[in-house]
């Protein structure tokens, strides 16, 4: 090979290794698509995944919202002084973190606690044979393992998103009136007069895509997961990084979709 070609042979390599690592999971998350229209269901496994993807996850989200949305409070006000534009601060926080902040801080929190948390139970199980257990008492792994958790993940990532916007709402609100002198009822009817049907909406959708999107990424992970311990961290530490980048990619093709129009 002439050697000038080599970094293109190596970036040919790449761009095609990655192309299949898509399409595997393409075809991971089509079978557990397809898995969730057909029995047996398993309502218990799927009331403990509602519990740890969702309620377990409310106090990160909820802190990590509310923080956001008083420091935005705090950098659109700075911002805006120096055009004198500080009336702004309602409209600004809530669009901010309704069509993104919100969206987008909640998917990668979901994707730090519950995919590396998903991706190491589930590579542990294989590991211990648990999953050939599973086989050999004629229990479909994807049906057990896979469907009650990216369900769980599709229904309750909406509702946190939900809830993380009004908290970073209220934190920008908290700021703005206890900080910036500005006016409580001015503050809220601003706020809700700004803000439109499409942006809630998006706000949800991307939630449920990011939900979709975080537990498929721990269940793929972890059940194709390597032997040993070593196998059980890459697992984790791949899912957590693969859910990552392709929620702000989701995030970015959503936006478009939404709000090019």
């Amino acid at each position: 090979m002439n050697p000038a070609a080599r970094p293109l042979a190596h970036i040919g390599r790449m761009a095609i290794a990655l192309l299949a690592a898509l399409g595997r999971v393409a075809i991971f998350a089509g079978t557990a698509a397809g898995h969730m229209l057909r029995p047996p269901f398993y309502p218990r496994e799927l009331g403990h995944a509602l519990l740890h993807v969702g309620w377990l996850s409310l106090p990160v989200v909820g802190l990590t919202a509310l923080f956001t949305g008083g420091a935005l409070a705090l950098q659109i006000y700075a911002g805006g002084a120096r055009f004198n534009a500080e009336a702004v601060v309602p409209q600004i926080v809530a669009i901010g973190m309704v069509r993104e902040l919100g969206p987008v801080l909640v998917g990668l929190m979901i994707a730090a606690r519950v995919t590396s948390s998903i991706a190491a139970e589930i590579a542990t199980m294989k590991v211990t044979e648990q999953i050939d257990a599973l086989v050999t008492l004629s229990t479909h792994p994807m049906k057990y393992l896979v469907v009650p958790r990216v369900i769980a993940g599709l229904l309750t990532v909406p509702v946190l998103v939900g809830v993380g916007d009004v908290i970073g709402i209220f934190g920008g609100y908290a700021v703005a009136v206890q900080n910036l002198g500005f006016n409580p009822a001015a503050y809220l009817a601003n706020t809700v007069d700004f803000l439109e049907p499409r942006d809630i909406l998006s706000s949800l959708a991307k939630g449920c895509a990011f939900g979709g999107i975080a537990t498929v990424m721990g269940c793929y992970f972890g059940m194709n997961s390597g032997r040993g311990a070593q196998g059980v961290g890459r697992a984790t530490k791949s899912s957590v990084e693969a859910a990552a980048v392709l929620i702000l990619a989701a995030n970015f093709v959503l936006t478009g979709v939404f709000f090019s129009l």
